[in-house]
């Protein structure tokens, strides 16, 4: 039976070829492999027009007709990643499953990743589907095989979800939904240790429904999301399949969705992933996944596609994925109710912001004074002493470093520093040694002065602090430059530009709560780009998303999505452009969610070829004692790696060390 979603619609982006003919397609093939060469393009065009039902008809009518098999034919014809595709598209899913599950299990290494992706998503049926296909496929049992390669929670977890006997009605209990997130709060968060069997059979065993308002229930009597306690109670392996088992829970689609953004974002494609999530999902929910996909990351599944692979390969991919959802412009209307449900569950979310470096206990800054005096005095220099000390200090307790430094010794810390290190390091170390403040007059000075202005620093920085640190860098940099700020951003900059920097430089934005009302009324102002005037459409976005607060601007946002089906971001990257764009997406994804603006700029700091050692410096200063444990947590989610490890890799020496004592561990 065809997969369908609530309103009973096939949801999956191949569909059944009419008036099909097993007997000509087979043929069509047959011709297309005979000979000298092969004609890939109507290999593609016939397997990825016809569904799977009618793919195994036409493997059945080849070997009649030909006494061959075709998925042989095809891998002998075929090559590499193109080939890959079309034989996995030839295999019915619970073969296709199997396949990929034995390539994941042999060999050096186990791919866990695999392993995740495949057990957490099927449904029961799918599962028992799964291990008779492997049984008859290999002649083996994959329980056992998951068994023998693989340990603790996580096999246990594994084992779990390969009986398939997750409960499937659709009658939730009230008082069942309460005790298991009562019994989860009590294994995790309020547990000396964690009682990982208690997450293993709740979240293995309960219905989607029971589980969804389980969730719901932890939110409200914990006041954080069921990800976040996982993500600190739990850690490896295990951690990663139950959030891949919440994700699903909460919504396949959109864990599909995130899976091929992973797979194509960055540098390089995992292509075992692309081509598992299309050949697997193009029958089911492709069309789910790519309403998800346009609404979460402003950009189509088709695009993406597009502009990541090549050849056969992206023609085959692109036919799958079944149609462009950038061509309108717009989002389908059900990925618009998807990202209002995100922004219901955010907005309900009480975050808690943590930095990395806290007061250190015993804090003696007549000690600290002496241990940088010694590091500095003499030939030589011991980098070592002074980044750990400067790193493992709270700001407030370097500033008494400072004032201890110069009474005792009658020194300036900062001048003797600045003569002892050089290089980034030095920039690191001074950053880390001045007020929050300071440091951001500072770099907002560095991004004016000179021929040329950096926009992105001044947009970095004004765009995400709040009115009191916005304050305090108005009297730094009148105490430092003898100039206002306001003065210094309208003399180096012009236009709706200025106009935004100077609004956020007054550090004036309302602080209250969310109305409703009122931001149905904004959300309004800013859905009308009928009339084509850019200049009252910057004006309105200016006077709304510089001014209220952030709750207030959520619920605009969510109002915004409501009213006409786009994200705001999206509205603006259309209809503005340079440097009025790039500060107004900048406050939208501030307001959404400042921790994952942070970790994409990090990210990009260091991707690719040669690092942007200005852009790493001034993040991990500035955010080391406000929310850099929130920036890893997100980088790690986003970009599959760890802050630490990627630091660790594209940087050297003393820098690198004195970073990831900023940084504070690896995730």
């Amino acid at each position: 039976m065809a997969p369908t979603s609530k309103a009973g619609r096939y949801r999956g982006s191949v569909k059944e070829f009419p008036n099909f003919n097993a007997s000509q397609d087979a043929e069509a093939l047959y011709n297309a492999m005979k000979g000298f060469g092969s004609d890939k393009e109507a290999i593609l065009d016939l397997i990825t027009s016809r569904n799977n039902k009618q793919r195994i008809e036409i493997s059945q009518a080849y070997k009649s007709l030909y006494g061959k098999d075709l998925i042989a034919d095809l891998k002998r014809e075929l090559t590499g990643k193109f080939e890959r595709l079309i034989v996995g598209l030839m295999r019915p899913l619970a073969y296709f499953d199997a396949k990929e599950i034995k390539d994941a299990l042999q060999g050096i290494g186990t791919d866990e990743k695999c392993l995740i992706e495949i057990l957490a998503s099927r449904t029961n049926q799918q599962i028992h589907n799964l291990v008779e296909a492997y049984r008859d496929a290999y002649e083996r049992e994959l329980e056992a095989d998951v068994l023998g390669d693989t340990s603790g929670h996580f096999k246990k977890m594994l084992v779990v979800l390969l009986q398939g006997t997750r409960e499937e009605d659709d009658v939730v209990s009230e008082d069942l939904v309460e005790q298991d997130a009562k019994d989860l709060l009590e294994a995790g968060d309020l547990k000396w240790g964690t009682d990982e069997a208690q997450f293993i059979y709740i979240l293995g065993n309960r219905s989607k429904q029971h589980l969804r308002l389980v969730f719901d229930e932890y939110l409200k009597i914990s006041g954080k999301p069921i990800e976040d306690s996982i993500r600190g109670e739990l850690s490896g392996d295990i951690e990663k399949l139950m959030m891949a088992v919440v994700k699903c829970i909460r919504s396949t689609p959109e864990y599909f969705a995130e899976r091929l953004y992973k797979a194509m974002k960055g540098l390089g494609t995992k292509d075992n992933t692309l081509i598992r999530v299309m050949v697997s999902r193009s029958e089911i929910d492709m069309l789910d996944i790519r309403e998800v996909f346009r609404t979460k990351y402003e950009k189509s599944l088709h695009s993406m596609i597009k502009d990541d692979t090549s050849g056969e390969y992206k023609k085959a991919l692109l036919k799958l994925c079944g149609g462009d959802d950038d061509a309108a412009g717009e989002f389908f209307p059900e990925a618009a109710q998807v990202a209002y449900r995100m922004w219901e569950l955010s907005a309900v979310a009480k975050v808690e912001l943590r930095g990395t470096m806290r007061p250190a206990a015993d804090f003696n800054a007549d000690g600290d004074a002496k241990v940088l005096r010694k590091a500095m005095k003499g030939l030589g220099t011991d980098e070592g002493a002074i980044i750990d000390v400067v790193t493992q200090r709270s700001n407030a307790q370097r500033q008494e470093i400072l004032r201890t430094y110069k009474s005792h010794f009658g020194r300036d810390l900062m001048a003797d520093l600045k003569s002892e290190l050089s290089g980034s390091l030095a920039k690191l170390i001074l950053g880390l040694m001045m007020t929050p403040a300071q440091f951001d007059a500072k770099q907002l000075k560095k991004a004016m002065e000179g021929a040329g202005t950096d926009e992105n620093i001044l947009i970095e920085i004004l765009a995400t602090r709040n009115n009191r640190e916005i304050q305090a860098i108005n009297e730094a940099y009148k105490g430092a430059y003898h100039k206002s700020l306001e003065d210094a951003l309208s003399s180096d900059t012009s236009g709706h530009f200025k106009r935004i920097l100077v609004s956020l430089a007054l550090g004036n934005r309302d602080e209250g709560g969310e109305d409703l009302t009122r931001a149905h009324e904004d959300a309004k102002k800013l859905s009308d780009v009928s009339s084509g005037d850019s200049t009252s459409l910057e004006t309105r976005f200016l006077s709304i998303l510089c001014t209220r607060s952030y709750p207030h601007l959520r619920r605009v946002f969510q109002e915004f999505i409501k009213m006409t089906n786009h994200d705001v971001a999206h509205t603006v990257r259309k209809h503005m452009s340079g440097d009025v764009r790039d500060a107004f997406v900048a406050i939208v994804r501030s307001v959404k969610d400042k921790p994952a603006f942070f970790a994409d700029k990090l990210y990009d700091s260091m991707k690719g070829i040669g690092t942007d050692e200005r852009t790493l410096t001034r993040i991990m200063v500035s955010r080391s004692e406000i929310d850099l444990l929130n920036i890893r947590r997100v980088f790690k989610e986003m970009h599959e790696k760890s802050l630490h490890h990627m630091i660790e890799k594209d940087t050297s020496g003393d820098y690198c060390k004195a970073l990831l004592a900023i940084c504070g561990g690896d995730d």
